[in-house]
């Protein structure tokens, strides 16, 4: 499980070798599942901002993908799938109040299309054959989920999962589950923002920093050099 808290012997190590990748370029990014779009879609003419609430292991990572996709105006990392008394950082990672990590998109339908955004989720977010884990962190908090808004988003998230498992586009079938949205709760400040405001952070240069690259690479179209802040805050861990 991930944990904010590491040994300072450890850290210090960790840390060294991170700014070394970081500095001569040389961190290996992980290879990202290349896939087709989906065949549905909907519209990008829809008019005003839009919503999509994805939940795919830790939301560090989710989050800073989604912070640098075009269209993209606000990304919030937080918790969905449970009650609102529950969703606290702490009780969330004892895998007992329904929650998983979660994050919550608006977007602008008129440039980039919630068939897009699962595109990206699907391809370099995360890995959606993998059940209540998502590499080093396990158990239900850190499931693959789909938390739709209307009818529309679950047409198109269930038609391109089955698209995607009959086109056998991933070795294991897909995992993710398609809930409707009964809330989402913000998580606490210093989750938010957290791979832009600590991107020498070990689990962050380990697991997440790829997702980005990955990103640049495979969706080039999309992607933006400078990502989208919820707060102004700057908390370092």
């Amino acid at each position: 499980m991930r944990s904010l808290k590491f040994s300072k012997k450890i850290a210090l190590f960790l840390l060294t070798i991170g700014a070394f990748a970081l500095h001569f370029n040389v961190w290996a990014a992980e290879e990202p599942t290349v896939i087709p779009a989906p065949a549905l879609e909907q519209s990008k003419a829809a008019s005003g901002l839009q919503t999509a609430v994805l939940a795919g292991g830790c939301f560090w990572g989710v989050q800073g993908v989604f912070q640098r996709v075009r269209g993209v105006k606000k990304v919030w990392s937080g918790y969905a799938g449970g009650d609102k008394n529950t969703a606290k950082y702490e009780l969330v990672g004892s895998g007992k109040t329904g929650h998983a990590e979660a994050v919550e998109i608006t977007f602008n339908p008129a440039e980039i299309s919630y068939g897009e955004l699962l595109h990206i989720f699907f391809s370099v977010a995360h890995d959606p054959t993998q059940l209540n884990r998502q590499g080093p962190d396990t158990g239900t908090q850190y499931r693959s989920a789909i938390f739709y808004t209307d009818d529309a988003q679950k047409s198109v998230a269930e038609a391109y999962i089955d698209q995607l498992n009959s086109a056998k586009a991933f070795p294991k079938p897909i995992v993710t589950k398609l809930d409707p949205l009964k809330g989402f709760y913000k998580a606490e400040d210093y989750h938010q923002d957290f791979l832009i405001n600590n991107p020498r952070y070990p689990y962050i240069v380990h697991n997440d920093l790829p997702k980005i690259e990955n990103l640049k690479r495979i969706f080039p179209a999309v992607y933006k050099g400078v990502p989208v802040k919820v707060t102004d805050k700057v908390i370092v861990q």
